[in-house]
């Protein structure tokens, strides 16, 4: 058994650490307060401009010189984009990131690995410290973003994907985020970010845009030309949202847990430090009764 000492060393440090935790909870749910009406506030937009877009589908499929639209069914080039956290103690957030995409580069582009012709982007330092100390053939890393999540930022990543997508730098680029559901659950994403896929409107679910007949101004086709630049950038826009909301999300989850956990180990701690100091009270009494009885002989 740990000595009295011992013991309240230890209390003292898991209290401690308690008290930090506790501070962190409080300040991820402040945090992501914040981020959850970001997110809650765009996903209207983004649905609707989504079923803007299924409406001009037969368009879209027409459209042999939009630079977005390319046959995709043999890509050679793949840039995977990972967005993680700066920051850990979230739990599962950032590896769970990680896992999702090294396994889409294995399983999903092997031939483009064994030829390098598999590329990493990274948003978030936990992603690009991985891709890097791993070896993976990281092109691109943004550490800054979350510091400072405006659409303006945002768009100016997009932009630079969609720009190296048009010089035919990349053949196709993928999305790999967390999507936020709620404080205690994130869904693992992976989402062909160009080039634009076509949707179908009887894929849609029927959207309720997709049977009206509209009278387009100036042109359905310079419509679709300013559409689509602006889908994408608020695409990406939407995967950093989803993930810094899921970030702070998961990290408000990891704290709680781990409050209650330093809380019942300090329970356990104070009842092995009253046996402990119940067992050195019986031994002091049992020495002084033995000294007694020896004085009497």
């Amino acid at each position: 058994m740990a000595s009295l000492k011992e013991i309240r060393t230890r209390k003292a440090s898991v209290a401690s650490t308690r008290q930090i935790t506790s501070a962190m909870k409080m300040v991820a749910a402040a945090k992501l307060r914040k981020a959850q009406d970001a997110i809650t506030q765009l996903r209207p937009y983004a649905e609707l401009l989504q079923d803007i877009l299924v409406s001009l589908g037969g368009s879209l499929r027409d459209d042999n010189h939009n630079p977005y639209l390319r046959d995709d069914e043999h890509p050679e080039k793949i840039l995977l984009v990972l967005i993680t956290s700066n920051r850990g103690l979230c739990g599962a957030f950032n590896s769970n990131a990680i896992k999702t995409t090294i396994h889409r580069a294995l399983t999903t582009y092997p031939n483009q690995m064994l030829e390098h012709d598999l590329y990493f982007a990274a948003i978030g330092r936990k992603g690009s410290d991985f891709l890097r100390k791993k070896g993976y053939n990281l092109v691109y890393s943004n550490e800054e973003i979350f510091d400072d999540l405006t659409f303006e930022n945002a768009m100016a990543i997009a932009e630079k994907l969609m720009a190296q997508f048009v010089k035919w730098d990349y053949d196709r680029i993928d999305i790999i985020y967390n999507q936020f559901k709620n404080a205690g659950t994130q869904i693992m994403q992976e989402e062909q970010f160009l080039p634009i896929k076509v949707p179908d409107p009887e894929e849609s679910g029927g959207s309720s845009l997709a049977s009206v007949d509209y009278i387009f101004e100036p042109s359905k086709e310079y419509i679709v030309e300013e559409l689509i630049p602006r889908s994408l950038k608020l695409q990406f826009y939407k995967a950093l949202l989803d993930s810094n909301a899921s970030e702070h999300g998961a990290r408000m989850t990891a704290m709680h847990k781990a409050t209650d956990n330093a809380t019942e180990l300090i329970k356990e701690l104070n009842l092995e430090y009253n046996k402990a100091r119940q067992a050195s009270i019986t031994n002091e009494i049992l020495e002084i009764t033995s000294g007694a009885e020896a004085l009497k002989g």
